[in-house]
């Protein structure tokens, strides 16, 4: 970093080409859904290194204004992320009122929100879900496995494990769509009616294998995300392990401070 007349610090190079970057996004110049130009336009148009455009871009990204997706490049993000609200999202009057978790946040956002079912059927319980249902590795549970897309790109998935005692009097669990209100209505309407839903998040690179499954660069920062659906009985009924895109969500928390 050099210095300027005076002692004063100067901005170095590759933080005024981002600077410029994110002004173009907020001004307009660069629209949603536009790729940011490519490392060797950036190169040409501001006589640098591809080494000050790559550092440059890394800024430009950490603005949260860009996502990149594998083999595309950076695309100015098109909407805001959606935004978990953990103390609304399973509120019940919501599933009373046909509306899953993810496809209401999503509309909240006035996001287009798309949700693919890779498999539904038995599977052996993996070892952390099945310690968390209480039962034995490899006891057969029922799986439900999605693909969750926003605005078409794919940005989560979810593998929910369900025990098989509870699941085998409930056809409409065994379905692709099972009606209003998700797998969580449901359960509910058989009586099993739920006291709280604990959730486990861990930020982490993503593998190679995950960043091709949500098209994202290979490391990309991931939220990993385990939910217990806990029942008034103090069973739990559900295992969700979901694997997020992390620059597509923001987590909001609610925690009393009375006791």
């Amino acid at each position: 970093m050099g210095t300027a007349v005076g002692g004063e610090r100067s901005v170095p190079r590759y933080v005024q080409i981002a600077e410029e970057i994110v002004q173009q996004i907020r001004a307009g110049v660069l629209k949603p859904g536009e790729m940011v130009p490519s490392e060797s336009e950036l190169v040409d148009r501001y006589n640098v290194s591809g080494g000050t455009i790559r550092k440059a871009m890394v800024e430009v990204r950490a603005s949260g204004l860009v996502e990149t997706r594998h083999g595309k490049g950076s695309i100015v993000k098109d909407r805001p992320p959606v935004r978990h609200r953990s103390s609304d999202r399973f509120r019940r009057t919501l599933r009373q009122g046909g509306q899953a978790a993810y496809l209401a946040e999503s509309a909240q956002s006035g996001a287009t929100a798309k949700v693919s079912v890779l498999y539904i059927g038995p599977m052996e319980a993996p070892e952390d879900a099945a310690r968390r249902l209480g039962v034995s590795a490899g006891t057969q549970v029922l799986a439900r496995r999605r693909l969750y897309f926003r605005n078409g790109t794919p940005v989560e998935t979810a593998s929910s494990y369900l025990p098989w005692d509870v699941v085998k009097e409930i056809p409409e669990l065994f379905a692709e769509n099972p009606g209003g209100g998700g797998i969580y209505a449901r359960l509910e309407d058989h009586g099993h009616e739920f006291a709280e839903f604990v959730e486990t998040l861990q930020a982490r690179p993503a593998s190679k294998a995950e960043s091709s499954e949500l098209a994202l660069s290979p490391g990309a920062p991931v939220v990993h995300l385990v939910r217990e659906a806990r029942t008034t009985e103090g069973r739990v009924v559900e295992v969700c392990d979901t694997l997020m895109a992390a620059d597509q969500f923001v987590f909001e928390y609610r925690i009393p401070a009375a006791d």
